[in-house]
């Protein structure tokens, strides 16, 4: 099982993910389609080629997903009971078509369950960076996790 459990993700402990994702004007395209938004923005090149940027802008949420995507593999593949829940999120520059997302991810908090012994509750802070190193995306998940114990 490649993730973590709640026993050996200490908060401070920091990954950075491999490898990046390029996203594609495709991607962003059908993301925006399949989710049902319509902004032009993402989908109407003519509209968004007048706007502030001169070019579509990725879809934020799809630039969140791939980021918390591609720290999967490393920190909650198999171990993870479900989130919780997400808090402040920012998106501080935009993604555009052909940039290529890094990803890193911090334990920046965790504790028992209350309710749930044989879980615990791990705050990870997912930042999202391109290609120039500039970070788009940052967010906080509460994940609860799995014990070493308990799932033995």
């Amino acid at each position: 099982m490649a993730g973590k459990y709640f026993e050996e993700l200490e908060i401070g402990l920091t990954f950075r993910h491999q490898p990046g994702r390029t996203i594609t004007e495709s991607d962003n395209v059908f993301f925006s389609c399949l989710t049902m938004n319509p902004q032009p923005l993402h989908i109407d090149f003519h509209a968004a080629s007048k706007a502030e940027f001169g070019k579509p802008l990725v879809n934020s949420v799809l630039t969140l997903g791939i980021a918390v995507g591609l720290s999967v593999g490393e920190t909650t593949l198999g171990t993870t009971v479900g989130n919780l829940g997400f808090e402040k999120i920012e998106f501080p520059k935009p993604v555009f078509h052909g940039d290529t997302i890094y990803a890193e991810t911090e334990v920046v908090d965790k504790r028992e369950s209350k309710s749930r012994p044989q879980w615990g509750i791990v705050t990870f802070e997912h930042r999202a960076t391109n290609q120039h190193g500039d970070v788009v995306m940052k967010a906080r998940r509460n994940a609860m996790m799995r014990k070493r114990e308990a799932a033995r």
